[in-house]
């Protein structure tokens, strides 16, 4: 049976954290691919974002030119509105019944998962992996693998920042997105 890792997320923009998340999780598993699965709206965001679903899909295919073994699986993308990962493994697990998947997620996702949308059919769908991180709960009522990785502090969030205001993110995204952001004027406060 094939074993596939399967990260969400809005990757606005992508980096290295995620690539070091899903590189030492398919390692430490064995999993043979990681595929990313950008959301379309994540039930836990408010959709507040300046860059399109195709600027997203565009720096997240160039993050993962380093990454082997990975690729981007567009589900969540073509459905539209809100990514509930219940409705995305389902489709998943239908359309390749001899694939287990492992669904990564942060530290910060593991106290919540009762909150999750259906979340006890998930949890007997797919194996859910999560990276712990200084000063999250580990608390859960659920089957949860944990994989402990190197940490690398780095989020969107701030990469978002750094880009609006000029300074360096190398070493923290890859500079092929890097250079698409630039290109494209993605994240430039034109106020």
């Amino acid at each position: 049976m094939k074993k596939i890792g399967l990260v969400g997320g809005t990757f606005n923009p992508p980096h290295y954290g995620h690539l070091l998340i899903a590189s030492e999780v398919k390692e430490a598993l064995g999993l043979d691919e990681m595929h990313f699965l950008p959301a379309a709206q994540s039930p836990f965001k408010e959709k507040n974002r300046r860059v399109t679903d195709a600027h997203r899909l565009n720096m997240l295919t160039l993050a993962l030119q380093e990454l082997p073994d990975s690729s981007v699986e567009t589900i969540e993308l073509e459905r539209g509105g809100v990514s509930y990962t219940f409705d995305t493994v389902t489709a998943l697990v239908e359309s390749n019944p001899d694939t287990h998947y492992y669904f990564l997620i942060g530290a910060d996702q593991v106290e919540k998962l009762g909150d999750w949308y259906k979340i006890e059919e998930l949890v007997k769908l797919v194996t859910i992996v999560a990276v712990p991180r200084p000063g999250y709960s580990l608390q859960t009522d659920y089957p949860v693998q944990f994989v402990t990785i190197p940490e690398l502090n780095v989020s969107s969030t701030e990469l978002r920042r750094r880009l609006q205001q000029g300074i360096s993110t190398r070493f923290l995204m890859p500079r092929t997105v890097a250079a698409y952001c630039d290109k494209e004027g993605l994240y430039v406060d034109t106020k």
